[in-house]
């Protein structure tokens, strides 16, 4: 499992996830910037996504949704804020209604990621989630984001061990 830290800091309302790839820098990149490639990690295995609209351009909006077991498609989006490829990305994350606008009701958060290499041939991806507040970290984490995006960053090797982008 490349998942190598979770770690929770209430204080600073944040959770980071570490994971490290035999793969360069660039290689990482391609897996957040290639919807396709994207679709194939990005949710937990039971929940797969579906990129409707995808643009890592700052000021752009990535929709997506996940069908579960039951064919339930809980939908989000990622607000861009910030991309430099291939080393760092950062979006504010948001729920959205069935017919794609935000839903106000569930907190939303920001990430930061940042990809770097620490030796020949591997990388280093680090996913900061912020929180707007302690309640709606709780509740996040309650809907089982941590276990969630451990198991989605989980099915990356499987991915780069297909070689060069899918």
């Amino acid at each position: 499992m490349p998942v190598t830290a979770v770690g929770k800091d209430p204080e600073a309302l944040t959770m980071t996830l570490t994971a490290e790839f035999d793969a360069s820098p660039t290689r990482v990149w391609e897996l957040w910037a290639d919807p396709r490639q994207l679709e194939r990690w990005w949710g937990p295995p039971m929940y797969p996504a579906t990129f409707t609209a995808h643009d890592l351009a700052p000021g752009s909006r990535s929709e997506y949704h996940m069908t579960g077991p039951t064919g339930d498609q809980p939908r989000g989006f990622w607000d861009i804020l910030e991309a430099d490829p291939p080393r760092r990305l950062a979006y504010r994350h948001g729920f959205a209604h069935d017919d794609g606008t935000p839903n106000p009701d569930l907190p939303g958060m920001t990430a930061h990621v940042t990809i770097e290499s620490i030796d020949a041939g591997r990388t280093r991806m680090s996913i900061e989630s912020g929180f707007p507040s302690a309640e709606a970290m709780e509740r996040i984490l309650a809907m089982g984001m941590q276990e969630g995006l451990a198991q989605a960053v989980g099915q990356i090797d499987a991915i780069l061990a297909e070689g060069v982008a899918a």
